[in-house]
């Protein structure tokens, strides 16, 4: 048995909520420090950047489980749309931050928004999840039908932007989010028809 058939038989193995579970747990320990001093001088701003940063890494887990499957022949299938709908929660979770914990003010709320691009791009990016999470389901699949594999496209736009707003919210050349920046365009990059067709070639 190769080390890919292995993995695949473990994956079969794992049931989805164990990932929920496993992925949910980083969110009573996070607030948990939060509340005990455990995230720095500015607990608010840390609590707001590990959950961003968790969702920005589910999103980008969603997008290596089809080249993993069609390069390396590791069938995750499974595990997408729970990791879809994680990120989604992780993203919800990092705006409620930001909107109850650290501005709270309606006002000014919409000004950042408007006024800091950042920001107004990485609320495109949740508005573009919000559909995805609504059609998550074994319903919308067979209603939608293949109009539903073309409105979860929008996943590489929403990741494309997440990976934006990382990029803009350090305001100096950090490594990290470009090193997140770089394996987005690079996952996407290998979804290019270019690179489908060298594949099956």
């Amino acid at each position: 048995m190769t080390v890919v058939d292995w993995i695949n038989t473990f994956a079969r193995r794992i049931p989805v909520w164990a990932v929920y579970v496993l992925y949910l747990l980083p969110v009573p320990y996070l607030l948990y420090l939060a509340q005990t001093g455990g995230l720095g001088r500015e607990p608010i701003k840390a609590l707001e950047h590990e959950l961003g940063e968790i969702a920005l890494q589910l999103l980008i887990i969603g997008l290596t489980i089809t080249p993993l499957r069609r390069w390396l022949g590791l069938n995750l299938l499974k595990f997408r749309r729970a990791f879809g709908l994680l990120a989604f929660s992780y993203v919800a979770l990092h705006l409620l931050v930001w909107l109850v914990l650290d501005v709270g003010i309606i006002s000014q709320i919409w000004t950042d928004i408007v006024k800091r691009p950042y920001i107004t791009i990485g609320m495109a990016a949740f508005l573009l999840l919000l559909p995805l999470a609504a059609t998550s389901n074994n319903l919308s699949v067979r209603k939608l039908g293949t109009r539903w594999r073309k409105l979860h496209r929008l996943s590489y736009v929403a990741v494309f932007l997440g990976g934006s707003h990382y990029l803009m919210l350090t305001k100096t050349w950090s490594v990290e989010p470009m090193v997140y920046m770089a394996v987005i365009v690079g996952l996407l990059v290998l979804r290019l028809p270019a690179a489908r067709r060298k594949q099956a070639v």
